[in-house]
């Protein structure tokens, strides 16, 4: 018989990054068939229904909410004390020598004790304007984590941005380096004399991680939210960071990263562009544009550094390859979109929940002798959850059913390393893998010293039969070649 347990902890606080993080942690505990660690907001009280549990007496947005269900009462014991040891280094820390009491509990009065610098907003995307309001009008640079923030909230905290001088990076912002460090997901990378200004997570990660098997360094990557270019926010922070990097002595060369923009956008920022005194690339995804490599290869030649053979990890034996469809299970949105690039200029019309085209859009049923491409960190999935960065289960669950469907002839997955990600991506996916009867292709997006080890990581994806590529271009490549020749 399962056994539930749902509390609210009043006052307990932990920022959204931490929480998913142990949210993961409690859904792999042995035993947990279903785990939620977050805030009792409203939002996050409506998931416990769908979890088939109910909601705790009095809890509010300020209370820190833990459910979980489990096989037995051994097996929930085991996932409370995996959650309890996740959190509690932190109220350790918080309460030596009085600092429990002296804890800031508003943006401002942080600012006010510690002085003014970069303030990271990461709380549900409702909340966001407000924070970050107060951040810019304490003359702090902001950097919102949150997504779901409503697109005339970021044009309104950009201007504010504007006419104080100050940078917004978001929303939606997941990767940035700061001055050597790296916020949200992010990775320990060399200084070096090039910079970057993105609007993309993972097209970003892409590209510093290529630079850094280079061996580039970078002054600062400055993430501006994937709305940044639209047509409606118009390149407000693009410009703004644009500027920064340019009054940056230690910036030489600049790079401008981003899903496919506006192209009045686009056109406006390479005019600003060209007045700056530092050189300024664009790598823009999208039909008929260079992939991220190609940009990644551009500026180390820019940069005058060799351009190196990227690294491949190729399985002892191959599978061979019947014909079929592809299917693509991607974590990052931006490597979602260059696969689908790539192969539907090889493959015809790519089905995804995040389309090139209209006409490609998934529908509820999916047609399962076609070629799919999913981005599981999309909004529309992750409510609720952690980023599939953090937490696999629901792109799990796809593997395990693409591996069983008959009429697929390859997968593709990405794996994203570095800090704030999944410490062992690989040894989840693995046992998965190893049974698949597919060709598996696995983009490996990680730097030489991220935590989880990316030589490890692709030892234990080869060794399940993957074929492993630090390129998420040569990776696609390499997949349709592959399906061309058993077609």
């Amino acid at each position: 018989m399962s056994a539930e347990h749902v509390e609210a902890r009043p006052g307990a606080y932990a920022d959204s990054v931490t929480l998913m993080q142990v949210s993961a942690a409690a859904r792999r505990a042995d035993g947990v068939e279903a785990a939620l660690v977050a805030m009792a907001t409203e939002l996050n009280l409506g998931l416990l229904p769908g979890m088939g549990l109910g909601s705790p007496p009095r809890a509010g947005p300020n209370d820190l909410l833990i459910a979980i269900r489990a096989r037995d009462d051994a097996a929930l014991a085991g996932a409370l004390a995996v959650v309890d040891a996740a959190l509690s280094p932190r109220a350790a820390a918080g309460d030596m020598a009085g600092a429990a009491q002296s804890r800031p509990r508003t943006t401002a009065t942080a600012i006010r004790a510690r002085g003014a610098g970069v303030v990271l907003v990461s709380v549900p995307g409702r909340f966001a304007f407000a924070e970050a309001m107060d951040a810019l009008q304490a003359d702090c640079d902001v950097m919102i984590f949150s997504d779901n923030v409503p697109v005339e909230q970021e044009i309104a905290l950009k201007d504010v941005a504007a006419e104080r001088g100050l940078l917004v990076m978001g929303p939606d912002c997941g990767t940035a380096i700061v001055g050597g460090i790296g916020l949200g997901f992010s990775h320990s990378l060399p200084a070096g004399p090039i910079g970057l200004v993105a609007a993309s997570g993972t097209g970003a990660q892409q590209v510093l991680c290529l630079l850094a098997h280079a061996g580039a360094g970078v002054s600062a990557a400055l993430g501006v939210g994937g709305r940044d270019l639209s047509a409606a926010v118009g390149g407000r922070s693009a410009r703004a960071a644009l500027a920064a990097l340019d009054d940056d002595p230690a910036t030489e060369l600049i790079v401008v990263i981003s899903k496919p923009p506006a192209a009045e956008v686009a056109g406006s920022l390479r005019d600003y562009a060209a007045a700056l005194a530092t050189p300024v690339l664009f790598a823009f995804t999208g039909p008929g544009q260079p992939d991220l490599t190609a940009a990644a290869e551009q500026t180390l030649r820019a940069a005058g550094v060799p351009v190196p053979q990227w690294q491949r990890w190729m399985p002892d034996q191959q599978r061979p390859v019947r014909p079929g469809a592809l299917r693509g299970l991607f974590a990052g949105g931006t490597l979602c979109d260059e696969a689908m690039v790539i192969a539907s200029e090889r493959l015809g019309p790519i089905w995804s929940n995040i389309p090139l085209r209209p006409d490609w859009k998934l529908p509820a049923v999916p047609p399962s002798s076609q070629h799919i491409m999913i981005d599981f960190g999309d909004d529309a999935l992750t409510v609720g959850r952690a980023h599939p960065m953090i937490d696999q289960t629901l792109r799990l669950e796809r593997l395990a059913a693409e591996v069983a469907d008959p009429h697929v002839a390859v997968i593709q997955l990405d794996v994203v390393l570095g800090h704030g990600a999944h410490p062992g991506p690989a040894a989840e996916l693995a046992p998965v893998l190893a049974a698949a009867s597919q060709l598996v292709v696995v983009s490996l997006i990680g730097a030489p010293s991220d935590p989880q080890g990316v030589s490890r990581q692709a030892a234990e994806l080869r060794a399940a039969g993957a074929h492993v590529f630090a390129s998420n271009a040569a990776a696609t490549r390499f997949a349709c070649a592959a399906m061309a020749a058993a077609a």
